[in-house]
């Protein structure tokens, strides 16, 4: 979850490492730090609580300046608190004797290496990454040769870890090695990069590497090179970066999350378009045969947060109109039960980074089972695609925002896309129907573009919500599905409170926590139970709650409630996209106008790469 990076060239490394942990703060903004070998082979570090620009004011400093001025190798570090508190002594770099290490990861077994290895009143942060870089210092100290360094303290660590390592008396030279977390890399001419994240590589070109795991990376201002751990040296697989680096600016927005909920259009067209061919769905484009659905009898859908919501949708979907049993778990859950899959299960992961380690271990173990692992997920060349038997991209281009938006209905795109093929392999569908269908997930793109034109009339819907402390959500079917996201969209940006209930679940406990201090969204879009949730708001609104409708048609006694929003209107299952970009909408403005940091909030890192 954290964010790291590690450069050597011909640039000034504290302002390369300082713009890079801006461009990667939002995996973590606890803290964040810095360390660069000078001319004369002395290690400076520097490191702040709180965000980059913290960081950023230490380091202009006139006798940190010209101290650090001319340094071409160093390596920073943007952290999510893990192991510690949010304090200056547990941010990274952390410095052992001649080892200066950053770490995005846990080490579980941290406890026990201190006793082993006599730490105890060596160690003066309470981080697992100074632990680490105990042990690495006690094996240099012992060969005196890096690699062989790694070698013998990989072997000593149990966890994830993606590690930075400077060794000072090798000024010439960034090491790193990692196990699930990720670390990219790039060289150029005159110069070498990691982090973790592409974000950060943006600047220096478009052809990157993914550092396999368990591989030595030796970086040097000319040359990089891999070793694995028995010193077999080893060729990078080159990727190209495939996304406008502009995408990594505001563009004017006040912030990131609201300029991605306005890009949702074109990244839906980057989904759907190239999938559709002479009118119907094509997915030989991502390589997945027909033959992956034959003898399909059961669908497994795996994701965390947002990615499981749209998986809830897609359960939905297929559960109703194709009658194929669908279950969607946590994939944090998943690892740790008897998982019911076979070779006849078709395993969909869906994430957004490709690096979520809790669906990463559900992937592989998954994969145990079934050669039908089929991964949607936004970043090319991210582990859980390498683990996985066939992949849709969502191309939803670079999300930055701590809160998902983009990559949300993109996700939505991608499952939609699946259903309709498995509809015309299972003959739920014929040639006219299929037809049709791409039709409407082709039209829905307008919809989206109709709600984020309107915004501001969305913005002022939100009026109630600012104050309120507690707010619900209801719907039936479908709906439900939706306002599972929707009420996390405003709990993880306004810090409401905010929970989403089946409509007619209300009255089995629930309602009793509804008061006239207590908003109620409720979503109407289902044909066949709008009447039953219109019941269940106005048995809200009898005890005092007021009330904002997200309808789809006509409703006839308009006038008797508070707030009514009206959603373009379409077959039932096409309601999803203008619902979710509203609800999307109504979180933004919400967090926006209490003042709040929308992009940032507060405990969330991007992306999850600590169990």
């Amino acid at each position: 979850m954290c964010g790291i990076i590690g450069y050597i060239g011909k640039r000034q490394a504290k302002k390369v490492l300082l713009d890079s942990l801006a461009k990667l703060e939002y995996r973590g903004y606890d803290s964040a730090g810095i360390a660069v070998l000078n001319k004369e082979s002395h290690v400076v570090i520097t490191k702040s609580i709180g965000k980059v620009a913290n960081l950023e004011v230490m380091c202009t400093d006139a006798d940190a300046t010209e101290e650090i001025e001319d340094a071409g190798c160093g390596i920073g570090h943007t952290r999510w608190a893990t192991h510690g508190g949010v304090t200056n002594t547990n941010a990274h770099p952390h410095q052992q004797g001649r080892i200066v290490l950053i770490h995005n990861g846990i080490i579980e077994n941290f406890r026990e290496l201190i006793v082993k290895f006599h730490l105890e009143n060596q160690l003066v942060s309470e981080t697992d990454t100074e632990v680490a870089a105990a042990i690495f210092n006690y094996y240099y100290e012992q060969t005196n040769n890096p690699e062989e360094t790694i070698q013998k303290t990989i072997h000593e660590l149990q966890g994830t870890f993606a590690f930075g390592i400077l060794f000072a008396d090798h000024k010439d030279c960034v090491y790193a090695i990692r196990n699930v977390s990720p670390i990219v890399v790039m060289h150029g001419e005159g110069e070498s990069v990691l982090a973790s994240d592409i974000m950060a590589l943006a600047p220096f070109g478009n052809r990157y590497f993914v550092l396999p795991e368990y591989h030595i990376l030796k970086m040097k201002k000319d040359t990089v090179s891999l070793m694995d751990l028995q010193g077999n040296m080893c060729e990078p697989d080159y990727l190209t970066i495939d996304w406008d680096v502009n995408q990594a600016d505001k563009q004017g927005y006040p912030f990131f999350m609201e300029k991605e909920i306005m890009e949702q259009p074109d990244a839906m067209r980057r989904t759907i378009l190239p999938r559709i061919k002479e009118g119907m769905i094509d997915l030989t484009v991502d390589g997945i045969p027909d033959s992956l659905f034959e003898g399909m009898d059961h669908i497994c859908v795996i994701g965390c947060g947002t990615a499981m919501h749209a998986g809830l949708v897609a359960k939905h979907l297929i559960q109703q109109g194709l009658k194929i049993p669908v279950d969607v778990i946590i994939a944090s859950e998943f690892i740790y039960e008897e998982p019911l899959i076979t070779d006849k299960t078709l395993v969909i992961a869906i994430s957004q980074s490709g690096e979520t380690i809790d669906t990463l271990a559900a992937v592989r173990l998954a994969a145990k089972y079934t050669k039908r692992v089929l991964a949607i997920v936004n970043v090319v060349g991210s582990t859980i695609t390498r683990e996985s038997n066939y992949v849709m991209y969502t191309n939803a281009g670079t999300e930055i925002a701590v809160a998902s938006t983009k990559a949300y209905t993109v996700q939505l795109c991608a499952l939609y896309l699946l259903f309709g093929k498995l509809a015309t392999i299972k003959k739920c569908y014929n040639y006219a129907k299929q037809r049709e269908f791409v039709l409407q997930i082709c039209d829905i793109i307008k919809d989206v573009e109709k709600i984020l034109q309107d915004k501001e009339t969305i913005h002022r819907l939100t009026q109630k919500l600012v104050q309120a402390k507690d707010t619900f959500y209801i719907g039936r079917g479908l709906d439900h599905s939706l306002i599972l996201e929707g009420s996390l969209k405003l709990k993880e940006v306004s810090y409401i409170h905010a929970e989403a209930y089946s409509a007619g679940e209300l009255k089995h406990g629930t309602i009793a926590l509804i008061t006239e201090e207590t908003p109620v969204i409720a979503v109407m879009t289902q044909k066949k139970v709008k009447a039953k949730t219109k019941s269940n708001a106005m048995e809200v609104r009898a005890r005092g709650a007021s009330v904002l409708l997200l309808v789809a048609g006509e409703l006839e006694d308009e006038a008797d409630w508070d707030t009514v929003y009206h959603l373009p209107e379409r077959e039932d299952i096409f309601m999803t996209f203008s619902t979710s970009v509203t609800m999307q909408l109504i979180a933004y403005y919400t967090a926006l106008d209490k003042g709040l940091d929308v992009d940032k909030p507060r405990n969330l890192a991007k992306v999850v790469t600590v169990e």
